[in-house]
């Protein structure tokens, strides 16, 4: 059995000490030598080691020294060393130690005083503490304060072992007389958490006698009544009123830990708007004025639980929240944000966007480091609003439509994803947008955003003057025709016989990229990242970003390009009388097109053109050379409107999200009816009124029973003996992340009283028992809750096994109960999530996610069999089958 440990110090193994030269420098006269003799001793026996050749040394070499180093070495070894027999029974060696630990009680030196009370209070033999208690009660008066309070706690130590209430009496009664005496903030501390934790009334008294004074109490003290308040108030709901009072008193304390306790008790404890309100408000007062990040970000989860529960108090504070996003730091960012999306009314929807496209302003500076990454946040979050309220997007729009160029791809991207669907969701816009993008466009250098800009252009371009405008915009950026010259074709057929140079075109690797269907398609490295121009560009920059991604390679840029001249081309027809100017454009696309599949297929590029770009682009030639009623269809109806049952799609999966969220479990038929409007009011204050009214709503509405009510409860309960053993035991487990918590219950089937009753545990796999349970005293028909906590390092499956241990009066022998075996499945650690496509993409190109399983199944269907995993694995399918 492994025995506690209160003490912890990093050991080297590379170099172990050995007993004999521990033992030659203990019986030195050099003191240095003895106190690192000592650390080494201390060190072995903390790491397994027995030493029993060292006690009668120590005894005579080190117990006389008056060096206050060595003293204190002593008393942490007489801490860890054992103390006891087999059989329970101290060791007779051990009285010798008893006079020693007497002196230092009675030491004229305060610090030896000190640590010896100190050390008292982790010493559970009863027989070494009795003859050291007056000792212990004599400090209890001294005029030093850190002898006050060490004594204090060793009062309450004592108090607390199996046997302390026969070894001292009337301690809380000297405890509560010091209590009214004491001055010292750290003694008076120690001496009222003495009263709490072994006489919880008379704790009560003293608060409720000295209400008055309890916002002048020192800080540490002030902790200790808020955690009796929070006790006091979880067993007995219905005296939380007087309670609350005193916890409003300490918002305006000076201690910002006091102010933060006082909020989170108030939270838990009240439902009542006041209360909430001043909860909240403390919080953002915290948010603002501390500059420790971690603070910030504890702070903002609490925040963020508060948005949950009370979502309309949060609203009126979610200008406050938003100023949060003046740290320079990214979760921060990422945490506030998130609050305050959910936070969003028509009321404030102007000021969150306007302190939003301010923040997007700022990003532009470029001092930040992180700057890419918090603009890309902030375009989201704006995306967010604008699809909530669209009367708003008019004003954010044009703004972000300069992002179309930022030289961060995933930013100019999301800047992109949200123009496309501002523009089909708010057609008012629409001339502005093609206008803004059509002005814009030869600043974006990045080859997804230009694919997604390139298809807006196709699809939105309506008019004469717009259908003209894209073509000629199209035109200028893929610069003069052909892409390359007969001498430089021949000049690459020369190079790439010789050996490579240097400068040669190293840009272009081509990869699969997984589209949002799940399927393949091939993207160049280049459009990945920022724009840097290869050495076959002809000219300047100016000559066409289209032209200069195409020169490295990015065939898949050049398909969307082909589409979107035939769809230009296909709609002038429709808007422009003259069929010489539909016939030259059509001849100029088609030039543009086969210029392209000359570039696919020529020397000049290290890789040539892959097929399905090839196959795109001779389509594209095809049709413009075919056209019919029908294509023109497909063409310019049908795209649409494939992307418009996307985004109603889109649209009412965050519905019903939604839906599900608010969702709440309602109160039992049979529960009791509190009419509140009976009850008497005397005595009662305004907030006592409002946390009265509030409970007895979350009691109508079913708040109070939580997910984990008695019916799911009794599903988890595991039956761990039989009905017929003297032991009955049974285990509720919940599984939270990496933490498994067993609730045992133990009830005790025997007439007779069962001794140093224990609950041992193993485990089996990747789980660790975090604390070995105590045992206990049960008596005849009796039962107890026994509490154990598991650690899961991976996510493998685990086994815990173990017996049930204890002692009767008449054998002297233990008895054990063998328990049956709990299995902790990964199905408990997976629950269903949801994230984005780009996000997807991003992991599964990182964490390389990708692997090939032969399955063996009786199930044809695909559909049934995507639902049969989504079911086995508690998992959730990203996009619709």
């Amino acid at each position: 059995m492994e025995k506690s440990c209160t003490l912890l110090i990093h050991f080297d193994k590379g170099t172990p000490a050995i007993a004999n030269e521990i033992k030659e420098a203990l019986e030195g006269n050099d003191v240095p030598a003895k106190i690192d003799a000592m650390k080494k001793a201390i060190m072995l026996l903390l790491n397994g080691e027995t030493l029993p050749q060292l006690f009668i040394t120590i005894v005579r070499y080190v117990l006389p020294s008056e060096d206050h180093t060595v003293q204190k070495l002593l008393l942490l070894y007489l801490e860890i060393i054992e103390k006891t027999d087999a059989k329970g029974r101290v060791l007779p060696e051990m009285i010798l130690i008893c006079q020693n630990l007497r002196n230092n009680l009675q030491h004229p030196n305060e610090y030896i005083r000190g640590v010896t009370l100190r050390f008292l209070c982790r010493l559970n033999e009863t027989e070494i503490i009795e003859p050291l208690i007056p000792s212990v009660l004599q400090n209890l008066e001294h005029r030093h304060p850190f002898i006050r309070r060490n004594a204090i706690l060793a009062v309450m130590s004592i108090y607390k072992l199996p046997q302390g209430e026969q070894l001292l009496v009337d301690a809380p009664d000297m405890i509560e007389k010091v209590l009214s005496t004491e001055q010292d903030p750290s003694a008076k501390r120690n001496a009222f958490l003495m009263l709490f934790t072994c006489a919880q009334d008379r704790a009560i008294n003293y608060l409720l006698t000295h209400v008055d004074r309890v916002s002048e109490w020192g800080e540490l003290l002030q902790m200790v009544v808020l955690e009796l308040i929070r006790k006091v108030c979880r067993t007995n709901r219905g005296e939380k009123g007087k309670y609350i009072k005193i916890i409003i008193s300490l918002l305006n304390a000076p201690s910002t830990a006091v102010i933060y306790e006082c909020a989170g008790t108030l939270v838990s404890l009240s439902s009542a708007p006041t209360a909430i309100r001043a909860a909240a408000n403390t919080y953002c007062q915290l948010l603002l004025s501390q500059s420790d990040n971690n603070v910030k970000l504890i702070v903002l989860d609490q925040l963020n639980e508060l948005k949950s529960s009370h979502r309309d108090i949060m609203v009126d504070l979610i200008m406050d929240v938003l100023r949060a996003l003046s740290s320079p730091n990214l979760d921060i960012w990422r945490k506030t944000l998130h609050i305050v999306l959910e936070l969003i009314t028509p009321r404030n929807i102007n000021e969150v966007v306007l302190m939003l496209k301010k923040e997007v302003v700022k990003t532009q500076s470029g001092e930040l480091e992180k700057n890419g990454e918090y603009r890309q946040m902030l375009i989201q979050a704006i995306h967010s609003c604008a699809i909530k309220f669209p009367e708003v997007a008019s004003t954010v729009v044009l703004l972000l439509m300069d992002f179309l160029g930022d030289s961060n791809v995933a930013s100019a991207i999301d800047v992109a994803v949200f123009v496309r669907e501002i523009i089909e969701t708010n057609p008012k816009l629409r001339v502005s947008i093609i206008t803004r993008l059509l002005d814009t466009f030869y600043q974006i250098r990045a080859a997804r955003v230009c694919s997604c800009a390139i298809w807006i252009i196709g699809e939105y371009c309506l008019s004469l003057s717009e259908v003209e405008s894209g073509l000629a915009t199209i035109k200028q950026c893929l610069g003069e025709l052909p892409f390359y010259s007969v001498s430089e074709e021949g000049e690459a057929t020369d190079a790439s016989k010789k050996t490579p140079q240097p400068n040669s075109i190293t840009v272009s690797s081509k990869r699969p990229a997984i589209l949002s269907d799940g399927t393949y398609a091939t993207q160049s490295a280049a459009s990945e990242t920022a724009f840097s121009p290869p050495n076959i560009v002809q000219g300047s920059l100016a000559s066409g970003n289209l032209r200069s991604l195409l020169l490295t390679g990015d065939f898949f840029l050049g398909a969307v390009v082909a589409c979107t001249l035939t769809k230009l081309v296909l709609r002038l027809e429709e808007v422009q009388p003259s069929k010489v100017e539909v016939n030259k454009a059509t001849t100029q696309a088609l030039l543009i097109m086969v210029s392209m599949l000359q570039l696919g297929q020529s020397h000049v590029l290290p890789h040539p053109i892959d097929n399905d770009s090839y196959d795109r682009i001779v389509l594209c030639m095809r049709l413009l050379c075919n056209t019919g009623d029908e294509i023109r269809k497909i063409w310019l109806q049908y795209c649409r409107q494939s992307f418009i049952k996307m985004l109603s799609e889109k649209q009412l999966q965050e519905t019903e999200e939604l839906k599900a969220k608010a969702q709440v479990s309602h109160a039992q038929p049979d529960d009791l009816i509190d009419f509140y409007h009976l009850k008497s009011r005397k005595g009662m204050s305004q907030l006592e009124l409002e946390d009265e009214v509030q409970d007895d709503l979350k009691r109508a509405t079913g708040e109070f029973v939580k997910d984990a009510d008695d019916a799911n409860k009794l599903n988890r309960i595991l039956q761990l003996t039989g009905f017929s053993d003297p032991v009955y035991a049974e285990a509720y487990v919940t599984v939270h992340h990496y933490d498994i918590v067993l609730d045992v219950t133990v009830i005790n089937r025997t007439k007779e009283t069962l001794q140093n009753l224990c609950l041992e545990l193993a485990t089996m796999g990747d789980l660790k028992l975090v604390e070995r349970p105590q045992n206990y005293t049960l008596a005849p028909e009796s039962s107890k809750q026994i509490k154990a906590n598991i650690k899961v390092s991976s996510t493998e499956t685990g086994v815990i096994f173990g017996n049930i241990v204890y002692e009767t009066s008449n054998v002297l022998e233990r008895n054990v109960v063998v328990l049956n075996d709990i299995h902790i499945d990964i199905m408990d650690y997976i629950s269903p999530s949801v994230c984005t496509d780009a996000a997807f993409r991003a992991m599964w190109a990182e964490f390389e996610w990708e692997n090939k399983v032969a399955v063996n199944t009786v199930i044809q269907d695909e559909k049934e069999f995507l639902d049969h995993i989504i079911k086995s694995t508690n998992m959730k399918c990203l996009t619709a089958p």
